[in-house]
């Protein structure tokens, strides 16, 4: 590059709920830079610890205006990914005016009793059409239902609400819109058999509150910077598998929770498949894709350390341990402690595992893989179509073990991990390229 040109770069705010990173990369995708922003907690007007909107709001705009006015760069798109189930309200003055509310916040047990009473169909079945199972405020639809009969004067103050990744959009272009990933993931808003808001979406006055919703990926051209609609970030850290592979394939997003995303099984979900911690997520486009979840990540390190302190071992032992042994049926059946109520068993107790019958820390950690990887199974099977490639990204993709018992259980298929440095922001990057702006403002860069 020639002493005074600029370097065209793609940027991205990638908004999870511990780590808020901007993220740039350069026309090869390739990442130049990151910088973290760490954004401690405040209370909500109830006392209930949430995100610190407005320090996160300004962090934004100055690293916007950073990018605009910097001497090195020349900014060709931004896009943004974040987490989901959470809305970000906006006055009649496009400001906000209530806290970003933590999706794990309560509701009140009234209200959610006084919402499920009114629908006219049973939780089973409503949770089956909205591919919703009842996670209270992680079904970001009710924290509306909520503002409107708990806070009723806020709600009525309300001119629109946002899912975060779309309000981050909007706050670089005044453009309002909803996205279908976000609408899509749990938010008991959206009817997946009639593709459409829910009845009581309208019956209630909620859809009047809410943005139009576009598949555009573009929310508009800023002097010449093209500016993502934003997404959701689960189906942003699928995309850059969907733009390599011609072939179906799974995707296993391992970490605290193990996901299981199938983009090719677009099947309805039963209230067996949502009991048993399936769910759906939506493309872009509004498409279903059909997803299971694990609490895998949890309970491999609250066992770790658990056989770490019987044995008398470091914490760390069992990253020495690189080749798997067979299953040893004479062992201690394993049994989970932190997974009652969720994955593929959710009626399954917690129990203590005993681990009095094994010799040593290295047998107890190989018993536990084959234990988790039995559950992640049947989690597995609960969406795989026999597709012959699985992907594994995130923590249990560098864990030798965890990789050679799970390819055990699939001769027939290719274990794989196409390790995408952070896959969700370069899933932002890869979506921005698929808007229709983005074909058009090609000509005015060739």
């Amino acid at each position: 590059m020639k002493k005074g040109m600029k370097k065209s770069i793609y940027a991205v705010f990638d908004i999870g709920k511990t780590n808020k990173k901007l993220i740039l990369f350069d026309e090869q995708q390739q990442i130049i830079d990151e910088q973290l922003h760490v954004c401690t907690d405040v209370l909500d007007d109830d006392g209930f610890s949430c995100d610190h909107l407005p320090r996160l709001t300004e962090w934004v705009l100055k690293h916007w205006q950073d990018l605009r006015q910097s001497p090195h760069y020349t900014v060709k798109g931004v896009n943004f990914t974040a987490y989901g189930a959470s809305f970000v309200h906006l006055g009649a003055d496009g400001q906000p005016m209530a806290p970003l509310y933590n999706y794990l916040k309560p509701i009140p047990e009234e209200i959610q009793q006084q919402f499920y009473a009114e629908l006219g169909q049973s939780p089973d079945e409503f949770a089956a059409e909205t591919c919703s199972p009842q996670l209270g405020m992680l079904n970001s639809g009710l924290q509306l239902y909520w503002l409107k009969y708990a806070k009723p004067e806020l709600y009525a103050r309300i001119h629109t609400s946002l899912h975060l990744p779309n309000y981050l959009s909007y706050l670089l272009t005044g453009e309002k819109f909803s996205d279908y990933t976000s609408v899509g993931c749990h938010t008991a808003l959206w009817d997946y058999q009639r593709r459409q808001y829910h009845d009581w979406v309208r019956r209630e006055g909620i859809d009047e509150k809410l943005a139009p919703l576009t598949k555009d990926s573009i929310a508009s051209v800023v002097d010449g910077i093209m500016v993502g609609v934003g997404l959701h970030d689960s189906t942003s850290a699928v995309m850059p598998y969907l733009a390599e592979n011609d072939e179906p394939f799974v995707l296993i997003s391992t970490g605290t929770w193990s996901v299981t995303i199938n983009p090719f099984n677009s099947q309805p979900l039963t209230p067996e498949l949502l009991r048993r911690d399936c769910l759906s997520f939506m493309t872009p486009r509004g498409e279903a894709t059909r997803a299971s979840r694990v609490f895998l990540g949890r309970e491999h390190d609250h066992q770790v350390e658990r056989i770490a302190t019987y044995f008398h071992v470091k914490p760390d032992f069992y990253r020495s341990i690189v080749l798997a042994r067979p299953y040893d049926e004479t062992s201690t059946l394993f049994t989970p402690a932190c997974m009652a109520g969720t994955g593929p068993f959710p009626d399954q107790p917690a129990a203590d595992w005993d681990l009095s019958g094994f010799r040593s820390a290295s047998d107890a950690y190989q018993h536990l893989m084959h234990g988790l990887i039995n559950i992640l199974l049947e989690s597995i099977h609960l969406v795989w179509q026999g597709e012959k490639t699985i992907f594994v990204d995130g923590g249990f993709a560098r864990n030798p073990l965890f990789m050679q018992t799970l390819s055990w259980n699939f001769p027939k298929a290719e274990i794989r991990t196409l390790e995408v440095p952070q896959a969700t922001a370069l899933g932002a990057l890869v979506h921005l390229e698929q808007g229709e702006a983005w074909k058009k403002t090609q000509l005015l860069f060739t």
